[in-house]
């Protein structure tokens, strides 16, 4: 009876113990799987690798700040105009500086270009209305010289040729957006600047081929000397007097010189344009498009004045380039050294003769 009483307390003791027992070796167990994970090392012949990854600074950006950052990722500060000719920083991917450049070209270049040409229209036609054609002193002489020969006046005026077409369709390209469109209308200057973009790019190679053939056929004649001075100083006897000149005087040597220089910018940044992918750094492209247009607005003006000079402003002076001759005493009165170089004669002994007799 007494057994039958104990027996299930004795039963649950039984299993109680049995539990512990289960769950200390479960623990037991956890810990030894833990101890083993971590004490774990690879034997002391084993070959090991160098995975090339080296433990970086807490700080991923280094020193540098996250302003910093993005800063130099964008190519510097996009207020600092500096940033428009300086180094780009360290990492940067992109530029920031055609706000700028945008700038000069809407509020200076745009603005004012136009001027330019029509300024040294109105000063040649003040010029004309005041002091006329310049006239070949005693007239012409019936007999002529030969001046420039067939290649050089090919030369000439393919390059004139190239030049008007390009001139023509860069002012369409660059003013036709302030000049056209209040006239016309968008539509129609939409054709003509498709137009003038496809004909500017067909004619652009042209202009670097007409440029080393007038280089090549006038450089000779075109270097600076002392007797240029003298032109300088009486203002080309445009306003009176004789002035004495080579082959060449010192206003024609300076636009041979101004058509070259200035036609190396233009063909430099014309290629840049036409081929964009030959720099990497855009800034590259946005100098360009500023000195493309300058040096078009230099040259149109100046040549304006070059056309002046050897067509209505200057008796005779068509003829060397139509003809290749000149008369004699527009050589005496123009370019007297010159003369006496090809004729053996003096200039002012000759015009002394003519005179009296």
């Amino acid at each position: 009876m007494q057994d039958t009483l104990l027996s299930p307390a004795r039963a649950s003791v039984a299993k109680l113990a049995t539990g512990f027992t289960l769950l200390l070796v479960l623990l037991m167990l956890f810990g030894a799987s833990t101890s083993y994970a971590q004490s774990v090392r690879p034997p002391g012949q084993a070959a090991t690798f160098d995975d090339g990854i080296e433990d970086g600074p807490p700080n991923t950006l280094g020193d540098d700040s996250d302003s910093d950052f993005w800063r130099n990722f964008r190519g510097g500060d996009p207020n600092d105009v500096k940033q428009m000719i300086s180094t780009l920083p360290e990492g940067a991917v992109m530029t920031t500086t055609g706000e700028h450049w945008r700038k000069i070209r809407e509020d200076y270049i745009l603005k004012y270009a136009g001027w330019f040409p029509l300024g040294v229209v109105a000063i040649l036609l003040l010029y004309h209305l005041i002091k006329g054609k310049m006239r070949i002193p005693g007239g012409y002489s019936g007999k002529t010289l030969p001046r420039f020969d067939i290649n050089q006046r090919v030369a000439h005026w393919f390059m004139a040729s190239v030049f008007i077409i390009l001139g023509i369709t860069g002012l369409i390209i660059l003013l036709g957006r302030p000049l056209i469109v209040p006239v016309l209308g968008k539509e129609v200057n939409s054709v003509l600047t498709s137009a003038s973009m496809q004909g500017h790019n067909l004619f652009g190679p042209l202009f670097i081929l007409a440029l080393l053939w007038m280089f090549f056929k006038f450089v000779r004649g075109n270097f600076f000397q002392i007797v240029d001075l003298k032109w300088i100083f009486k203002l080309g006897g445009f306003f009176g007097g004789h002035v004495s000149s080579s082959q060449f005087n010192f206003g024609e040597k300076t636009w041979f010189w101004i058509v070259i220089l200035v036609g190396i910018v233009m063909s430099v940044t014309g290629i840049l344009l036409l081929f964009p992918w030959l720099v990497e750094d855009l800034r590259w492209l946005q100098l360009s498009t500023i000195l493309h247009a300058v040096g078009a607005i230099l040259l149109i003006s100046v040549a304006i004045g070059h056309i002046y000079v050897g067509t209505v402003g200057m008796e005779g002076s068509l003829d060397s380039m139509l003809k290749g001759e000149v008369d004699e005493n527009w050589a005496k009165a123009h370019h007297d050294l010159w003369y006496e170089e090809v004729t053996g004669k003096s200039a002012t002994e000759t015009a002394d003769k003519e005179g009296t007799s």
